[in-house]
């Protein structure tokens, strides 16, 4: 594909990004007419419903994907793995451990106008990712081979360790945190929103400028320190980076899986693997699989709502086998 065609892929993605942020929050158990984006009315319920609860999930959709997408893009050209996910290192399973732990020992209050569920999830992934750096230090070095036997080590910890809390809690706690599990969208207003809002836009900046330094990753550490790259040093600068990012992530919405592994490799199919243009498609393909999955989770069996890490993994699984059907043993080549 020509330079030129990638930019107008990029452009495409981004029309259809700004149409599913307004278009698809009129879409719901009860439609809402799209005049409500051009007039103003305090008093109308559809006014409220849109602007005070459908747009500010669709944006924290956006933001979600987008982070999950960005993240998996990196960690597959920092590991040179496919199957890396942002959850591959322990980071999820430390946040639900500290959301579990404090749904189940905690009392819901909020805190800045959060729940302390949020920031107990939150130093839960920080936790896991201090594990995992600490490991690094002891072992002195951060080998690519090491990390991620180190990561998958953490996940399997913390997940017996959430386990744990749920055999010695009462019924009502353990539906709780299941539901937590799952992934959950529900907003009103723009708290969640606004707290993300600075985790993506300079997580997502960050990644971008590093286009060159992910490219050079791809080929090979030997060939990147050749071209003056420490990556020892540009490897953990990243991992911590889409750590946090993910970490805050998963603490305001519970895990999300497979957004991360599917769709950087769908970006990539689409257009390519270079990082200047594979970053932003990653970014805006993951958030507009994000806000449909979204609005597939609010339709599909009205008046209920599925939570969304049911939604992405139904579609991703079929999404992911495709992909395997397509590339076949290409899958492991970037």
């Amino acid at each position: 594909m020509s330079e030129r065609n990638k930019k107008s892929v990029i452009i495409a993605l981004l029309i259809a990004s700004i149409a599913a942020l307004f278009v698809v929050p009129l879409l719901g158990i009860s439609d809402i007419p799209i005049k409500v984006l051009l007039e103003r009315s305090v008093e109308d319920k559809n006014y409220s419903i849109y602007w005070n609860i459908r747009l500010p999930r669709a944006l924290l959709a956006f933001m979600v994907g987008a982070i999950l997408s960005l993240c998996g893009m990196v960690y597959q050209a920092i590991f040179r793995n496919p199957l890396t996910t942002p959850f591959t290192l322990g980071i999820s399973s430390g946040a639900a451990f500290g959301a579990v732990a404090f749904i189940i020992f905690g009392s819901e209050i909020a805190f800045l106008g959060l729940a302390k569920t949020y920031l107990s999830a939150f130093l839960g992934a920080i936790l896991s990712v201090l594990l995992l750096y600490l490991l690094m230090r002891i072992k002195g070095g951060f080998s690519t081979f090491i990390m991620l036997l180190a990561g998958v080590a953490i996940n399997f910890i913390f997940s017996s360790l959430i386990l744990f809390l749920q055999y010695i809690a009462d019924y009502t706690k353990v539906f709780h945190t299941y539901r937590w599990l799952m992934g959950n969208l529900g907003t009103y207003g723009f708290e969640k929103t606004a707290t993300l809002f600075p985790f993506f836009i300079i997580g997502s900046f960050v990644i971008l400028v590093f286009n060159k330094e992910l490219n050079l990753m791809l080929l090979g550490e030997d060939l990147a320190v050749s071209r003056g790259l420490d990556t020892d040093r540009f490897k953990l600068f990243m991992f911590l980076l889409c750590s946090v990012m993910v970490g805050a992530s998963v603490s305001l919405c519970g895990i999300i899986g497979f957004v991360g592994m599917v769709a950087p490799h769908i970006s990539r199919l689409i257009i390519g693997s270079n990082h200047r243009y594979l970053a932003p498609a990653s970014l805006l393909f993951g958030g507009c699989f994000m806000v449909i999955c979204d609005l597939i989770s609010r339709k599909i069996v009205p008046p209920s709502e599925i939570p969304i890490g049911i939604i992405t993994a139904l579609l991703g699984g079929p999404l992911f086998i495709w992909l395997l059907i397509r590339r076949g043993s290409n899958m492991m080549s970037f």
